[in-house]
């Protein structure tokens, strides 16, 4: 759990989100000495009862992912499999497709890889989640190891992408697995790029996306953006199909970044007495006269900047956006896209209004009905998938209420409470908005429920 200045504690499911934020800790921890010296998640359901959402919701076409799915593009020439035939099926097909680009940018960067790499991959093919897991740690032992990292470091992005699949399609029901990577994909229009931030919205759709027979989509994630080696594994993926970031490029956002938060800090020293500019969570200290920066809170407002450059780079390339963190430069001109936002919209067509945001509401009241009526969140695997989608909705909430939505974004956070009663990112949005709405005895009310149930997320 992370805290971000205007929507308070975000839950993300993070097991790779960590790696990603860990490597661009490492990463920061370096450069920002280097340009500082130049410029001086619950465990358990809540007992809120049963969800009851509206039987009439959003229209047929947009909710009735089971029947989308199944005449899909992601489907094509599986017949008449069960879901956990696709499933195995499509991974084997991933990992063979993976194995083929690792051993290609391997050549490229002229790196002999270590025969660990073949076992994780053949793990994958046979899909035995423990020989998975056995492999992947041996791999991740020689990346932390100094005298063997620079066997696997230069390609990890590739490997952690293959795990983090495999993860998924493990952890998530193989129906519910596909049914929301076709949600998710079918939600973009042509030509539309994806950027997914927690681990099922990202690593769910660039399965699907890799082995369906449909548009095959520029699929990134906002969380590594820092990380220089994910930043050259972007361009050896899409680079004939956008502007990828320069190195160049991410010491500009480090530079950036580390002016806004030395100027931020300033400013809390100097005016206490006014509210602080520093966000909760970042960790920004003067050491012998330089400024340092460490977490996860600057981590993601660095890949925040990158995000924004990669955007500048790519003018005329659409984006979706499935967040992770609350991003919130790019909410100015965002609007929903089925569960999903769309960044920088122009068409005044899709542009965030009252008539659009109450058809998203209507839309999401058909997606939660649909997902709590054949899923058991008492489940470790249901838990996943109610977690998810609150998520999703948690996300549209807190555009509504930044854009000033305040009644569409509290109808918003109460659907995402009701798909998962004890997600702390809808309970701190909803008691926020009750809060401007001069509900302050209601928001009390909502944050001392949400901390009985949960005693361990006190803070």
């Amino acid at each position: 759990m992370t805290n971000d200045k205007h929507s308070g504690p975000t839950w993300v499911e993070p097991s790779k989100l960590l790696f990603w934020l860990g490597a661009a800790i490492v990463v920061i921890a370096l450069l920002l000495v280097v340009v500082s010296r130049r410029m001086a998640e619950p465990d358990s359901l809540g007992s809120s009862g049963p969800a009851q959402f509206a039987s009439e919701g959003a229209p047929r076409h947009l909710t009735n992912t089971s029947t989308r799915l199944r005449s899909g593009p992601t489907l094509a020439g599986f017949g008449d499999s069960s879901a956990e035939e696709i499933v195995a099926r499509k991974l084997s097909q991933f990992a063979d497709n993976r194995q083929t680009l690792l051993n290609s940018w391997a050549k490229l960067k002229n790196i002999q890889v270590p025969p660990e790499v073949e076992r994780f991959f053949a793990a994958v093919k046979n899909g035995n989640w423990d020989e998975i897991k056995t492999a992947f740690e041996a791999l991740n032992q020689i990346r932390k190891n100094p005298q063997t990292a620079e066997q696997v470091s230069p390609v990890w992005p590739v490997i952690l992408e293959t795990f983090g699949v495999a993860e998924s399609t493990h952890d998530w029901p193989a129906q519910k697995l596909l049914d929301y990577g076709n949600t998710v994909l079918g939600a973009l229009r042509p030509g539309m790029a994806y950027i997914g931030g927690t681990d099922p919205g990202r690593f769910i759709p660039t399965f699907l996306n890799e082995t369906g027979d449909g548009e095959h989509r520029i699929v990134i994630t906002q969380n590594a953006m820092a990380d220089n080696t994910y930043l050259e594994y972007l361009k050896f993926l899409y680079g004939d199909r956008m502007k990828a970031l320069t190195g160049e490029d991410s010491q500009k956002a480090f530079q950036e970044y580390l002016s806004g938060a030395q100027s931020r800090l300033l400013h809390d020293q100097q005016s206490p007495d006014e509210p602080k500019q520093i966000h909760p969570g970042e960790e920004v200290q003067t050491t012998d006269g330089r400024v340092q920066v460490s977490g996860q809170v600057a981590v993601m407002l660095i890949n925040e900047l990158l995000l924004q450059k990669l955007m500048d780079k790519n003018p005329d390339l659409s984006f979706g956006l499935e967040e992770s963190f609350p991003l919130k430069s790019t909410y100015t001109n965002a609007a929903p896209l089925g569960p999903l936002m769309e960044l920088r919209v122009q068409d005044e067509q899709n542009r965030l209004t009252t008539e659009s945001a109450s058809a998203t509401l209507d839309y999401w009241r058909g997606l939660g009905q649909q997902v709590l009526a054949d899923t058991n969140p008492g489940t470790p695997e249901g838990l996943k998938v109610v977690k998810t989608y609150s998520k999703m909705v948690a996300s549209t909430a807190n555009l509504f209420a930044e854009r000033g939505f305040n009644s569409e974004a509290e109808q918003a956070y109460r659907l995402g409470m009701q798909i998962y009663p004890d997600n702390p990112e809808v309970t701190y949005g909803l008691a926020n908005v009750l809060g401007k709405e001069g509900r302050a005895s209601e928001a009390k009310q909502l944050i001392e429920d949400f901390r009985r149930r949960n005693p361990e997320q006190k803070k």
